[in-house]
């Protein structure tokens, strides 16, 4: 079988926090002499039921681990960590997303913390080849006029370039609050040029992501899963370009799908729409993006399907014209390689 660390691939939905090594969250916590919960120090994916109460628990074992970010020596490291990571298996775009508001009180403000991101997604790019972006995403436990300081912020630093931002995104939990209250936000960060990235589509089903395209206009959906189950939404979706940030593991973990094979995947590759695979929280799914890719794999994904997907991740990615060009000719070449032999 052909090694999937060495497909090129984008990596489009990773969460800062959730990036972070879980030897490096070790490390972290014994240095600042902080208990973690247990379901951190095991080395078992997070399963929580697709409820209130399952989102509370990952929140609260994700606030744990944030709780612990609280100095720029230690947002670099994540992000370090994470281009090397996403190096080591294959990926040639990471496009990062942070809200910088969760470490703006240890860094001296919004703008230092999210100026810290950048400059190490700079360097970091150039270390490891990967390109990383990031994507401004405000929170749904906000209020709606955070996101719109947040929109201004990113405004600031958009650009099409690595280390610099590229999209706006809407994260936590789906159910919180009224969609349409955050389309203004939105509107701000496409005046300047960036693209819409919202959550949508994982832990609610179609209505929701009707609601998420009419008031927030996404260019990609964070999930957008539970489209499969209306295949009249899905035609609608990839007749307008909008293309889909799965993540299979963070599915199985919140709940949303008793095991990877239920996740349907298939479906949607069938309907032509452009996929990014992507571990979203490895750090708590203890699923990085090649399981992802070995997932497909499992779900009866050949290698030239696999490559597709890999095509389509690129293509979806915002980086510009000559690196995906670059990125699809490698992947062709990957294609072109004989498989290993099963040992």
């Amino acid at each position: 079988m052909r090694d999937l660390s060495t497909l090129p691939k984008a990596h489009l939905h990773l969460h800062f926090t959730g990036a972070m090594r879980p030897q490096s969250l070790f490390d972290l916590a014994k240095r600042k002499h902080v208990k973690l919960p247990a379901n951190l120090l095991d080395n078992h994916p997070l399963h929580v039921p697709a409820d209130r109460r399952g989102w509370f628990r990952f929140q609260r074992a994700y606030d744990s681990a944030r709780a612990l970010v609280r100095d720029e020596e230690t947002m670099r490291q994540i992000v370090r960590e994470a281009a090397e990571d996403d190096a080591r298996e294959g990926s040639v775009r990471l496009e990062i997303q942070v809200d910088p508001s969760s470490y703006a009180p240890y860094v001296g403000g919004l703008t230092p913390a999210l100026e810290i991101i950048l400059d190490e997604a700079k360097a970091a790019t150039v270390a490891t080849g990967v390109e990383v972006a990031v994507v401004v995403a405000a929170s749904r436990m906000h209020h709606p006029m955070h996101a719109r300081t947040l929109a201004r912020l990113a405004a600031i630093y958009a650009g099409d370039q690595p280390g610099e931002v590229i999209g706006f995104g809407l994260s936590n939990d789906e159910r919180n609050g009224d969609t349409s209250e955050w389309g203004r936000a939105f509107k701000i960060a496409r005046r300047a040029g960036l693209a819409s990235l919202p959550h949508g589509g994982e832990l609610v089903g179609p209505y929701h992501i009707r609601q998420v395209v009419e008031h927030l206009k996404p260019k990609r959906l964070g999930h957008g899963i539970r489209a499969a189950e209306n295949p009249a939404l899905v035609e609608q979706l990839v007749k307008q370009g909008i293309a889909f940030e799965v993540c299979p593991a963070s599915n199985v973990s919140l709940g949303v799908y008793p095991e990877i094979s239920a996740v349907p995947l298939r479906r949607l590759y069938e309907s032509g729409a452009l996929i990014s695979l992507n571990a979203d929280d490895p750090l708590l799914f203890r699923s990085r993006i090649n399981d992802q890719y070995e997932a497909a794999r499992e779900m009866g994904f050949s290698d030239a399907e696999i490559a597709e997907l890999a095509r389509r991740s690129v293509k979806a990615s915002l980086a510009s014209e000559s690196s995906v060009t670059r990125w699809l000719k490698q992947i062709n070449q990957w294609l072109e390689t004989a498989p290993q032999a099963k040992e």
